[in-house]
């Protein structure tokens, strides 16, 4: 059976040139010209897939997002007209899987989308669905739960996922790059910059001084989570 891609946008043009590649890969493709739209399909089917625009009017595409993050996992591609840096950080640190700038290659795009796809479905299912604890924190990889000192925390998935992988690892450090390579994927087209995103945000929701541990910097190297 076909993935299923969702493509919100718009723009008639880009919608159309988008589901035009897609489909001679293969790919289911499903068009929605608004992020209201596409949400309310997205309640009734879970595509594999989503290419969401930024710029829409009305339900703008982080919108858009949030609103996919608290319904599931489901990777996103963000397309946007603007190749500025924040507008990349934004939409990863809400959750997006990667971004592609407009205008674009078709075949940079359908190559962004088969790789997007194959890191989800190749994820380390033995990590991925394990429950980690360490004291005041609680990592359910089954349903993306997290739990910190007795509260649920409702975090985008890559955040969960990079904040399971150095939990897992108590006192190891990774560099960036080994980071970036386990979480986002060896062929992700960003930047170790991502890795440093996630990580402010990763502090700033467990800021707490009574821990028992942190999220600690090796200068020069990357990060470990250290435990007391």
């Amino acid at each position: 059976m076909s993935k299923q891609i969702f493509v919100i946008d718009d723009d008639e043009n880009i919608r159309e040139l988008i589901a035009l590649y897609l489909t001679k890969e293969g790919y289911s493709v499903e068009q929605y010209d608004s992020g209201e739209k596409g949400i309310e399909a997205f309640n009734k089917t879970t595509p594999d897939l989503v290419l969401l625009d930024i710029m829409m009017p009305g339900m703008d595409g982080y919108d858009t997002l949030k609103a996919i993050r608290k319904l599931g996992s489901v990777p996103v591609i963000m397309v946007t007209a603007k190749d500025e840096t924040f507008d990349k950080v934004l939409g990863l640190e809400l959750g997006a899987d990667d971004y592609i700038v407009k205008p674009f290659e078709p075949k940079e795009m359908t190559a962004r989308v088969k790789a997007v796809i194959r890191r989800f479905q190749n994820s380390d299912k033995i990590e991925h669905e394990g429950i980690v604890s360490v004291p005041n924190l609680t990592i359910n990889m089954s349903d993306y739960n997290v739990t910190y000192f007795s509260e649920i925390l409702e975090l985008p998935p890559k955040e969960i996922e990079l904040l399971n992988y150095l939990v897992s690892h108590p006192n190891r450090v990774f560099t960036r790059e080994q980071l970036l390579d386990h979480i986002w994927g060896y062929d992700f087209f960003g930047e170790t910059r991502t890795v440093d995103v996630h990580i402010k945000r990763l502090r700033e929701k467990f800021e707490r001084e009574d821990n028992g541990w942190e999220i600690k910097t090796v200068w020069g190297v990357g990060y470990k989570f250290k435990i007391d």
